[in-house]
């Protein structure tokens, strides 16, 4: 079935998250993201840490406001609930955190976490069936009856994140966002985990946006894929469609980068840097564009000709290069071109702000002002020495101008 024909359960339109992060700076966590969610399909989002995926996750369902743009939940925009709606929305929309042990509550039992959301939406008639609905849902994520008075502290990771998902089963949400949810855990507790999410969506029917910094892993439990780098979704397609013909040179890298089981060929694998200086959009302003066989990417129009006729030759690209025994392969020398501005805020100590107060202070305690200067300047925090610079340098001037008018004016009264 064509993705036109499916029901669109969830659509998010140039969403925008901005944080103020200090003086007149911005953080553009997620910056004009468009994508839209099927109904009964797994979309996942992938990126390295940081680039903005748990915001944009947490944005869309509304644990942060948004800066900008429109998150439409069965057409009715999230961000303009009314109290009603809203918890009905937090009944059908559940979220599976990264960190199982900081999501839930170490002072309650595992019965208390999982009936707590079947105690404010009233999904049992009584006791023994709130009691039934939260056994049902320990053995349907694999733990035992006997678990359910025991605390968080007593389980294991892979426990405890199971402990998470039954909390959000329990509600039968139609969405489920999955922060990272295997990113703790073993590699064997990972597989029992993925194998509990596919199971929940073949018997209930559920939606996810599945996030990750794992290509491997999110092509196992994906229909469709979302690549996201500084805040920009860059590559969405079929899962099998974005590893055949990875476009965008970011998608190219994350592939690169997956481990290959064999030691031998890992090791004679070129891995490819992305550089994102290689885009000049200093005119031809990048769109996200669909460019045929249901997938968009992000590019200025030369580079879109380009991507389509890659895409439009169906011979899948290779972004995984494997060196022959002996081959030296040159090295590629990707030196990232910063401003001054951005040269001179990233060289800066997090605490070398040169605030007004070293100014006030030294001015008024000049000797102390020096001593911290000269502290200062030893340790490179060159905006605080220059504040209690000048603050002492101007103490000093005025004392001097304070001593000179008070010996002319003992001078005069001596004569």
């Amino acid at each position: 079935m064509e993705n036109n024909e499916k029901e669109v359960l969830f659509s998010v339109s140039h969403l925008k998250k901005y944080f103020q992060v200090g003086n007149h700076a911005t953080l553009k966590a997620v910056d004009d993201v468009s994508f839209e969610i099927y109904k009964g399909e797994t979309l996942g989002m992938v990126g390295e840490s940081g680039c903005g995926k748990t915001t944009c996750g947490r944005t869309c369902i509304g644990l942060y406001d948004k800066t900008d743009g429109q998150v439409l939940y069965k057409g009715t925009d999230v961000h303009a609930l009314n109290g009603k709606e809203r918890f009905a929305f937090k009944k059908q929309v559940q979220m599976v955190f990264q960190d199982p042990y900081g999501s839930l509550d170490p002072r309650m039992t595992v019965a208390d976490i999982i009936g707590e959301g079947i105690d404010i939406h009233h999904l049992a008639k009584n006791k023994k069936e709130r009691q039934e609905m939260i056994y049902k849902y320990l053995e349907l994520v694999g733990l035992n009856r006997e678990h359910a008075n025991r605390f968080v502290h007593e389980f294991s990771g892979g426990q405890r994140q199971r402990i998470g998902l039954a909390r959000a089963m329990v509600m039968e949400p139609e969405l489920v966002v999955a922060d990272e949810p295997i990113s703790a855990l073993d590699v064997s507790i990972r597989a029992q985990v993925l194998n509990l999410l596919k199971k929940f969506q073949r018997e209930k029917q559920v939606t996810y946006l599945f996030i990750a910094h794992d290509l491997s892993i999110v092509r196992f439990i994906s229909d469709r894929i979302g690549v996201i780098y500084k805040g920009n979704i860059v590559e969405v397609a079929d899962a099998e469609e974005l590893f055949n013909f990875p476009l965008h040179p970011y998608t190219h890298s994350l592939i690169s980068a997956i481990p290959i089981p064999d030691p031998q060929l890992e090791k004679n694998k070129v891995l490819y840097t992305y550089d994102p200086s290689i885009h000049d959009y200093s005119v031809d302003k990048p769109e996200f564009v669909d460019i045929g066989h249901n997938h968009f990417v992000y590019g200025n129009k030369k580079e879109i000709e380009e991507y389509k006729a890659l895409r439009e030759k169906g011979e899948p690209l290779q972004p995984i290069t494997i060196r022959k025994p002996g081959e030296k392969v040159k090295e590629e020398n990707h030196e990232v071109h910063l401003s001054k501005a951005e040269d001179e805020f990233l060289k800066t100590p997090l605490h070398d702000t040169g605030s007004i107060w070293y100014k006030v202070l030294s001015f008024f305690f000049p000797i102390i002002g020096i001593i911290a200067a000269m502290v200062y300047k030893k340790k490179q925090y060159y905006h605080n020495y220059k504040a209690c610079k000048q603050g002492a340098l101007y103490g000093f001037a005025v004392l001097a101008v304070i001593l000179l008018i008070f010996i002319i004016a003992l001078i005069l009264v001596v004569l």
